[in-house]
């Protein structure tokens, strides 16, 4: 019996190289499997997604060059390739930029709360969030026009530094006053970190998409442009129907109730938290063209 086995491995077996796989080679699969990964989700949400489109028809243009033998053709692309890689960091510099400081900030963070024992898991209060939501509303019922971002992981210190500096408590009373018409701080944006508002009439991104509804005003466009380019949740209170929206992650939701807004802010509200995607609207999807 045994010689059978081994009769039987040496002819279906013999030659068949099997590697040897140590700790090492698991650890450099997994590090590759997160670069991929999150390479794949930076494409996805932001305009690499156009130049990924791109670099696969260029590339099905250099096939077909290829195969039919066009030399002039291969020539140019070997002698411009080094040229259209610059354009390309060029081009999308912004986006590389925001990728590094996700990267960057996203994970210091993380490393800095292992060792610090006081870290406080939760973002804001309860009070902090019943204030949003109150303020929110009551704006809501007299069509007054409002901005608001509340800050997660991502420092928004640049955007800060084009407000007017508060570093106030987060209160109902305080928002409506601050959007109140004709008040020095009511145009552009509150940004709020934990249970403090540190600015008002801050001036935020607008979305470039060209694909968004048409009846967004500036105060969406703003709202969508700093969801793509930061994890905030963004509220908007539209002057013009008095309705309230929420944009996270390039996209948005709107004409929210006070309930759904509340379980927006409480599934950020905790650090650890797993923030769930909005089944939304976004600015491509073909229902917003109509």
């Amino acid at each position: 019996m045994s010689m059978w086995v081994e009769n039987f491995l040496g002819k279906y077996f013999n030659g068949f190289y099997i590697p040897s796989i140590g700790f090492t080679d698991v650890l450099e699969i997994l590090i590759i499997s997160i670069i991929v990964y999150e390479v794949m989700l930076w494409i996805k949400n932001t305009k690499a997604w156009m130049l990924l489109r791109g670099i696969i028809v260029l590339g099905l243009f250099i096939l077909v060059a290829i195969i039919l033998r066009m030399d002039t053709i291969l020539f140019l692309v070997k002698e411009s390739i080094n040229v259209l890689a610059i354009v390309v960091v060029v081009v999308f510099q912004p986006e590389l930029r925001r990728a590094l400081e996700k990267i960057g900030e996203n994970n210091f963070r993380k490393f800095s709360s292992l060792f610090d024992r006081t870290h406080e898991n939760r973002r804001f209060t309860n009070e902090t969030l019943s204030a949003i939501v109150n303020a929110c509303y009551e704006m809501g019922k007299v069509k007054t026009g409002a901005l608001i971002v509340v800050e997660q992981a991502i420092y928004l210190t640049e955007y800060e530094a084009t407000g007017i500096e508060l570093d106030c408590k987060v209160s109902r009373q305080v928002l409506l006053n601050i959007f109140e018409h004709n008040t020095p701080l009511h145009d552009g944006a509150v940004i709020i970190r934990g249970d403090r508002i540190t600015s008002a009439t801050c001036y935020l991104p607008l979305s470039d998409n060209m694909q968004i509804s048409k009846d967004l005003g500036t105060r969406h466009r703003a709202a969508l442009g700093m969801s793509e380019i930061s994890d905030a949740l963004v509220i908007v209170v539209s002057e013009e129907t008095g309705l309230v929206s929420a944009a996270f992650g390039g996209n948005l939701l709107r004409g929210i109730t006070p309930d759904v807004l509340e379980e927006k802010l409480g599934q950020i509200q905790y650090r650890n938290s797993e923030i769930k995607k909005f089944s939304v609207w976004k600015g491509w999807h073909k229902d917003d063209k109509k």
